[in-house]
C-alpha cells in the first residue's frame, strides 16, 4: 500500500505537546513533512515593520526549540521563507502529495491563507485548539455568544463549563519524506539579527530560562506556582516592574509553545495541593478573558478590524506627527514616554501600562487605535492576534462592552 504524504504547517502551535492538529496528522500520516513559513519583510500603512527586532529574536528561539523537540522525535522542522500561499503548494509539488494539517486561526488573514490554499485545490486539515475551552462545549452557540465578558464568564462558571485535559507528548514523529530534504531553508538567526535588550526587562528573554519554547515554557510554569507568587497574583498583577508581578506566561502562549490547557491542568494540581484562593482563581479567570477574544472572532470575524468595530458609527481621526511621538517615547509626558521606551528597548510591557498608553494615544492624542495596534503588533513579544484587536477595540469604545 503507497504511504501517505502530508504537510503539517505550523502556525501559532509551536509545540509537540498537547497539539491536538499535529496528533491527528501523525496518525493519518506515514511520511509526514513539518513546516514552519516566514513571511517576507512586510511594511504597515503606517511606515514600519509589521514585525519588529525583539519579536524575530523570540521566535527564533521558539522556532529552534522546537526544532530540537522534532530531531529528538526522528524528524526535521522545515523553516522555509514566503507567503504560506505559495510557500506551500511549492513543497507539496515537490513531495507530490495534496493535504496540509494546521490549526485554526479565527482571524482575517489567518483565514484567507486556507482559503487560498483551498482555492488551489490542496486539502486543508484546519483544527480549532488555541482555547482553553471547547466551542462546542460552550452552553451557548457562537452565534448568542454574549457580547458583555462578564455574562460570558457567569454562564460558564454556573453550567461548570471545564477545560478539556492537554494531551500528552508525540514520542515518534512519522518518517520525514527524503525529497523535503532537499527544500531550501531559512537560517533563523541570521534572519532574526540581533535585538539588543534593556537588562531591566520585566521579560529578558535573552537571558536562558526566559527564552522562547515550550522547554522553557514549562520549566516557568513549574517555577512560578512553586514560588507561591501564584497565591498572591491577584494583589500584584497590576505592577509595573519586574518579572514577579504577573505570570509572565503570554510570550509563550502566544507562539503556541505553551497552551492555555497546559496551565489549566498545572493550575488545579497546585490548588489540590496548596488550596485554592482569589489569587489562583484570577489566573484562571484570564485564561477565560482570552478564550473570550477568541470566540469574538468566531462571531464577529473581519468586523471586528473595521474602524468603528462593532459599533454603527465611530468617528476616526489620526495625527501622524504625534502618534510618530508615541512610538518613540517623545510624547513630553514622562509616564507615558517611560512605557513607550521600554516596549522598544524590551518588546514587552505589563498589562497595565499597555492600558495606560493606549488609552492616552486614542483619547489625549485622538490617534486612531488602529496605529496603535499595528504598533503593539510589530513590538510586543507576545503580540496575540485575538487578544490585540480585542483589547485595542475595547479601548477604544469599539468592541462589545458598553463601557
Amino acid at each position: 500500500m503507497a504511504k501517505k504524504t502530508a504537510v503539517y504547517w505550523f502556525r501559532n502551535d509551536l509545540r509537540i505537546n498537547d497539539n491536538p492538529a499535529l496528533a491527528q496528522a501523525c496518525l493519518q500520516s506515514d511520511q509526514l513533512a513539518l513546516v514552519y513559513c516566514l513571511e517576507p519583510e512586510e511594511h504597515t500603512i503606517w511606515g514600519f515593520n509589521r514585525v519588529g527586532l525583539h519579536r524575530k529574536n523570540f521566535l527564533a528561539d521558539t522556532l529552534l526549540d522546537l526544532a530540537r523537540q522534532c530531531q529528538q522525535r526522528g524528524s526535521q522542522l522545515l523553516i522555509v521563507e514566503g507567503k504560506p500561499a505559495l510557500a506551500l503548494p511549492r513543497i507539496l509539488q515537490q513531495l507530490q502529495c495534496q493535504t496540509i494539517y494546521c490549526e485554526a486561526i479565527a482571524a482575517p488573514e489567518e483565514m484567507a491563507q486556507i482559503d487560498s490554499l483551498r482555492e488551489q485545490a490542496y486539502e486543508v486539515e484546519a483544527i480549532w485548539q488555541s482555547s482553553l475551552l471547547n466551542p462546542s462545549e460552550l452552553p451557548f452557540s457562537i452565534e448568542d455568544l454574549p457580547q458583555v465578558f462578564t455574562a460570558f464568564r457567569q454562564q460558564i462558571e454556573q453550567m461548570g463549563v471545564l477545560a478539556p485535559a492537554p494531551m500528552g507528548w508525540i514520542e515518534k514523529l512519522p518518517e520525514l519524506p527524503k525529497a523535503a530534504l532537499a527544500i531550501p531553508q531559512v537560517d533563523i538567526k541570521a534572519w532574526a539579527g540581533i535585538a539588543p535588550i534593556d537588562k531591566r526587562s520585566a521579560f529578558p528573554y535573552d537571558q536562558p530560562q526566559w527564552q522562547g519554547g515550550a522547554t522553557m515554557a514549562l520549566a516557568h510554569v513549574q517555577r512560578y506556582l512553586a514560588s507561591g507568587l501564584a497565591d498572591q497574583y491577584k494583589q500584584t498583577r497590576n505592577g509595573l516592574i519586574g518579572s514577579d508581578y504577573s505570570t509572565k506566561f503570554s510570550p509563550w502562549l502566544t507562539s503556541g509553545a505553551l497552551s492555555a490547557r497546559q496551565i489549566d491542568q498545572q493550575l488545579k494540581t497546585h490548588e489540590a495541593m496548596y488550596g485554592a484562593n482569589e489569587s489562583t482563581y484570577w489566573i484562571w479567570f484570564e485564561l477565560l478573558w482570552r478564550d473570550y477574544f477568541r470566540f469574538l472572532h468566531l462571531r464577529f470575524g473581519v468586523q471586528l478590524y473595521y474602524a468603528n468595530g462593532l459599533k454603527d458609527v465611530a468617528t476616526i481621526s489620526h495625527q501622524p506627527e504625534l502618534f510618530l511621538k508615541w512610538c518613540l517615547g517623545n510624547t513630553g509626558q514622562p509616564f507615558i514616554d517611560a512605557g513607550m521606551r521600554e516596549l522598544a528597548a524590551t518588546g514587552y510591557l505589563s498589562n497595565r501600562m499597555r492600558q495606560n498608553v493606549a488609552s492616552f494615544l486614542i483619547h489625549d492624542l485622538q490617534c486612531d487605535w488602529r496605529a496603535g495596534a499595528a504598533w503593539f503588533e510589530s513590538q510586543l513579544i507576545d503580540y496575540d492576534v485575538y487578544s490585540n484587536q480585542g483589547n485595542w477595540l475595547y479601548l477604544a469604545g469599539c468592541g462589545t462592552d458598553p463601557r
